[in-house]
């Protein structure tokens, strides 16, 4: 019988195991991307996203560039799965107000390409085709009037795209500016909603300048980094400067809230971009902190640490400060962009 026993419990331990997800584990491909030509540079990578064809896009800020004495690539770039420069395009333009500093970009699934900027007067998103046809443009650049203005942005950062809906959710903004999220009918740009920290009503004059881990949970959003939707319609929303990421149902229901090496962490903060799991149930989440230079790993329903990837440094598999966002393809492969002076795109190959 016991024998008998023992076996039974061996045979369950064996199923859980079995049904148990595996923690993803990851090892950068040094060789993607190739070298761009035209002898071309990328500065600051502050936006990355995967489209339907399993394509990256980039916009990196051309400054730095131009002030080595280089030749910047055009503002966005796209490459194809083996990391070949497949176009590129973007800037200033007829009908709509290039940002002054490009932040985001986004792919939706209808391959409408969302840029934002938080340059001192970007209070505007532009949507174009992917052959970089201008389409649409909310809000305009100069007009930033607080978080709760519903006709312009306020140095957005990230936009998603919600097909069950039609609308347009945006993280909306870095610190100086908005502290709130904002939703627009994508196809129209009519306003829908927006909302603050916990779901509430956002108050700029409440935002606190600096986070203190021994003081209360701070009221307000500080730096709305990124969002992103889950599959099963929750709201992830980046708080970077205050350590955190608050979960909202979409219309703008709290639900819960988690912070990030909250401790130990100072300055920009620590959850920079987020990204899901490619199982059904999104298992684990991962989180791009670019102040201690590694990619998080979460598991989705506990919020647990289970792993994490990278460290500072400028070699293959590290970041240089710092690394600002993460996209993944249909694979499970992971791209991050770093906004350092020097921007550079790299590669994670998932693990078999």
């Amino acid at each position: 019988m016991a024998a008998a026993a023992a076996a039974a419990d061996n045979t369950k331990m064996v199923a859980a195991q079995t049904l148990a997800p595996k923690i993803p584990a990851y090892q950068v491909d040094p060789s993607w991307p190739r070298p761009l030509p035209n002898a071309w540079g990328i500065g600051p990578v502050s936006g990355i996203s995967a489209d339907s064809r399993d394509h990256i896009w980039i916009v990196h800020r051309q400054e730095t560039v131009k002030q080595a004495g280089g030749t910047p690539a055009p503002p966005v770039i796209e490459f194809d799965a083996q990391g070949n420069v497949v176009q590129t395009w973007g800037g200033p333009g007829a009908g709509y107000e290039w940002p002054q500093q490009l932040h985001g970009i986004s792919v939706d699934a209808q391959n409408r390409v969302w840029i934002t900027g938080n340059g001192a007067d970007d209070a505007q998103i532009l949507a174009f085709t992917r052959e970089g046809t201008f389409i649409r443009q909310i809000g305009h650049s100069g007009k930033i009037a607080g978080s709760n203005d519903t006709a312009n942005l306020g140095h957005a950062t990230q936009t998603r795209f919600d097909a069950a809906t039609g609308s347009l959710f945006v993280s909306d903004g870095e610190s100086s500016q908005n502290h709130r999220v904002i939703v627009f009918d994508a196809a129209t740009g009519a306003y829908q909603r927006h909302w603050g920290a916990y779901g509430k009503r956002p108050n700029d004059a409440e935002v606190v300048a600096r986070f203190d881990p021994a003081a209360p949970a701070p009221t307000q959003f500080g730096t709305v980094h990124c969002l992103h939707i889950a599959r099963d319609g929750r709201v992830y929303v980046c708080d970077r400067g205050n350590n955190r990421f608050q979960v909202f149902q979409k219309d703008g229901t709290f639900l819960k809230e988690h912070f990030i090496a909250k401790e130990e962490t100072k300055g920009a903060g620590s959850v920079w971009d987020i990204e899901f799991s490619l199982d059904n149930a999104q298992r684990f989440i991962f989180i791009a902190d670019g102040t201690n230079e590694k990619i998080w790993i979460l598991d989705r329903e506990s919020l647990a640490v289970v792993g994490s990837f990278g460290a500072s440094g400028k070699g293959p598999g590290q970041f240089a400060t710092p690394v600002h966002d993460l996209t993944m393809d249909s694979k499970g492969n992971i791209y991050t962009g770093e906004a350092a002076t020097a921007g550079r795109v790299q590669k994670f190959s998932v693990k078999e």
